[in-house]
Parts: structure tokens; sequence; C-alpha cells
């Protein structure tokens, strides 16, 4: 657990900035005072010569992108220069990629998620850019219309930073041994999947992600969900937010029976890091069943 920080004055006006245009109730100042400015200062303390990459992996809805959002901010006013933050979802393949993908290896990869969805060639070189200190152009991906923003729409970093923010819900996540992919895990698999070729594939790619980028990692952090049924409660609540903006383009939204097969295919490479990334990464945030962060467990303490 922590304890609770006096934030500087200009830290928590920008954080109450952020809570407003985020659209949050006014008390979730709260959490930034108990959970969010004394993780940041833990990072603070870890810096490092060169810019420090602090890889968070949390499950769908576990809050993820709230966390970056605000540590980033928090950050920045922390140091003398500017982090980088941003998705593993950004590096998703376009829709003519991932057409290309499913008629080559697999249907079920027209649908984005799995490893093997991302560009990993292009996550490798911004990451390397970046902690190399050099400019780099990270893509957007737009989940409404289900495709690549075009390059106009990218995030340009222009210069050298001392923290990289890398969020996804599979980033960190260790791949399976071949004989746990056997059995399927829910009935997507084992109707649409009964070769495991798919899987298999995934979990190949899956261990090229950890290989070429999450072991880069210099901070783990977790955002750790009560269980996986609450995963689907909490994406819910992610569409209707998108079905809500007015960016969004409702033929590329999802109603509810879409959701509960679109969330099966992110199924087993949730459960399997549940179980096993608790006691690997320096920073366990456990997030209870009505979405609270109940506290920060360093590494040290779970001895």
């Amino acid at each position: 657990m922590t304890k609770q920080m006096n934030i500087p004055s200009h830290i928590s006006q920008q954080c109450q900035h952020l809570i407003k245009v985020s659209r949050l109730p006014e008390n979730f100042i709260e959490v930034v005072e108990n959970i969010y400015f004394p993780l940041a200062v833990k990072l603070m303390n870890s810096k490092q010569q060169g810019p420090l990459l602090i890889s968070i992996n949390g499950a769908q809805g576990t809050g993820k992108s709230t966390l970056t959002q605000f540590i980033k901010v928090i950050l920045e006013a922390l140091s003398t220069k500017p982090a980088a933050a941003f998705s593993i979802d950004d590096f998703y393949l376009t829709r003519s990629q991932r057409q290309q993908l499913a008629k080559k290896v697999h249907p079920l990869f027209m649908t984005r998620g799995v490893p093997g969805t991302h560009d990993i060639d292009m996550m490798k070189s911004v990451l390397s850019n970046l902690l190399n200190g050099n400019k780099t152009q990270i893509p957007v991906f737009n989940k409404a219309i289900d495709d690549r923003e075009k390059n106009e729409s990218w995030q340009t970093i222009t210069e050298a930073v001392d923290f990289i923010l890398f969020e996804g819900w599979c980033v960190l996540s260790p791949p399976q041994a071949a004989e746990e992919l056997v059995e399927p895990i829910n009935e997507l698999e084992k109707k649409e999947d009964p070769n495991t070729e798919w899987r298999r594939y995934a979990n190949l790619k899956l261990t090229d992600y950890q290989q070429q980028l999450f072991s880069l990692t210099d901070v783990s952090i977790m955002l750790q969900p009560p269980d996986f049924d609450h995963i689907y409660q909490w994406r819910t609540l992610q569409e209707e937010k998108l079905r809500e903006s007015t960016q969004a383009h409702s033929h590329q939204l999802m109603d509810a029976d879409a959701l509960k097969r679109f969330i099966q295919h992110y199924e087993r490479i949730t459960r399997h890091p549940l179980a096993q990334l608790p006691e690997q990464v320096d920073y366990l945030l456990p997030v209870d069943r009505h979405h609270n962060i109940t506290g920060i467990i360093e590494r040290n303490d779970r001895r």
C-alpha cells in the first residue's frame, strides 16, 4: 500500500484540468493523490541515464490509458524533459493489412487485438528512436472506424524524452507453452480455430513481442482486475463511451453479441498474464470490482 502525499499546487491544477477534460468525477483527484502521484514519484526515483522505459499491462477496461495520461502529466511536471506515452493499440495493422493476414494465415486475424495484428517493425522503430533521443512519429489507430489514421494525425515527438510510457492489454504478457494451446478456452476457439492455427500463430508472435519489445522494459506495472468477468463489464462501458463520442462512426461499433465475440479473441492472452504477471512486475496495482485501484504493491512487498 502507499501513503497519501502532498502534491505541489501546479501539478494538482494540471491534474484537475485533465480530470475535467476527461469527464471524470471531481473526487477523482483522490486517485491522483493516493495512487498516481506516489507512483510517479517512485518512477522518478528509478530514473537512470537515458530514457526510462515503463511498460504497463492492464486488461481491457482496467484504466491503463487513464493511468498513463496522468502519470505522463505528473512526470513532465517533475522532470526537465517531456515524456512520451502511447499504447500498443496505436500500432494495429490497417484494415487492408489485416485482410491480407486473414487470407494468408487465418480468418480470425481480421479482428484487431491479438499479437500478429500489430506492426512490430514500427513498434521497434519508435522505441529505438525514443531510447536514442531521436525524433519519431507514433501512429494513431481509430477504433471507431477500425483503421489507422492518416499520417498527419500521428503524434510527433521532436525532442529527447526522460520517460517512455508503453501501455497495452498484452504488454508484458508471457507466451504459453505449446501444450497449453491444445484445449480451446472458449466457443470462439472451439468453433473457429479447431486446428489451433490462429492461437499458435498469435502465441508465436507474442514470443517475438517479448524478445524484441518487452525485454527492453526498465520498470513494469500491472493493473490487476479481480477476475475475467469484470473485464467484460468494463469493456462494455468502454464501448458505450465510444458510442457517445462525437467522432464515432456507428457502423464500426459493436452491439452486445458482437462485443461478446470480440472479447473472446482476447480471452486467452488476458487470462494467462492474470495468473503469471502479479509476481513478476515491479509495481502491482490491484483494481477492485468497483473499478478502484486499492494500492501500490511493490515487488519487495510480495516476498
